[in-house]
């Protein structure tokens, strides 16, 4: 049997999760979003952290919880664990539902990030692109949400988004067509979410925001996180200053409940 988590739980989990490195796991243990799950809520031995549609897993995996939380899924699954036995249980338990990828780490040290180099790459805003700090107004622009439906969906509103989160945004003629937002956020940072409409890219737009992102979190004492899931974002992330650490595996789950 299984049981969710609450803060005082979820504290006992940091030694399980501490080889995670990622501020997502953080999000979540340190109680500002996404549900934890364990099979014991006094001496728990394998636990479960979810936000949004990333799942991670550390702890014993040879137990009966461990495969009863593998079927414990949000609708849409990327699930990420710190070693083989726990790859080898998940290939086993969704055989033939399941695909692996990698996804990127970085460094995480505010030093790599020179604040000046970054605001260099302020200056290169095309003509009749407007860069702004998203507002109430950017927020409820349906043309914000289609960019990406993951700018604030980890936050229990929009006015939750408005108060504890920070993204900012490129419009022409009042639409947005690139953004980058805090995915999520832990004690000392946020983990960063960027996109660009389809037919806006390659003007640098996504460089822009994004820096625009890191020098208000730098600004404030918080750390902007970078994680990167395909090879344009590990691009953009080095462009940006962030230093390459290592990739590593990720498992698309298609379990249909």
């Amino acid at each position: 049997m299984i049981y969710e988590a609450d803060i005082n739980v979820r504290k006992k989990l940091v030694p399980m999760f501490e080889n995670m490195d990622s501020t997502i796991v953080l999000s979540c243990l340190q109680g500002h979003m996404g549900t934890a799950w364990v099979d014991n809520l006094e001496n728990p031995k394998v636990a479960q952290v979810t936000v949004g549609i990333f799942v991670f897993y550390a702890g014993n995996p040879n137990t009966k919880e461990a495969e009863e939380l593998l079927f414990n899924l949000p609708d849409y699954t990327l699930a990420i664990v710190n070693n083989d036995e726990w790859k080898l249980l998940i290939e086993k338990v969704h055989k033939g539902s399941t695909e692996k990828f990698q996804r990127y780490r970085f460094e995480k040290v505010p030093e790599h990030l020179d604040v000046s180099y970054i605001k260099n790459l302020l200056s290169t805003l095309p003509e009749g692109y407007e860069l702004k700090k998203i507002d109430k107004t950017i927020v409820n622009e349906p043309s914000f949400h289609e960019l990406s439906e993951d700018f604030i969906s980890q936050f229990n509103s929009i006015e939750d988004f408005l108060d504890r989160g920070v993204g900012f945004a490129i419009l022409i003629e009042g639409k947005a067509v690139c953004g980058a937002t805090s995915y999520s956020i832990y004690d000392d940072g946020i983990e960063i979410e960027v996109a660009t409409h389809p037919d806006h890219i390659r003007k640098g737009l996504a460089t822009i925001t994004a820096s625009a992102l890191i020098l208000d979190c730098l600004n404030r004492g918080i750390y902007p996180s970078w994680d990167g899931a395909n090879i344009e974002s590990v691009k953009l992330a080095q462009k940006l200053g962030y230093i390459f650490k290592e990739s590593y595996d990720t498992y698309f789950i298609d379990y249909q409940k």
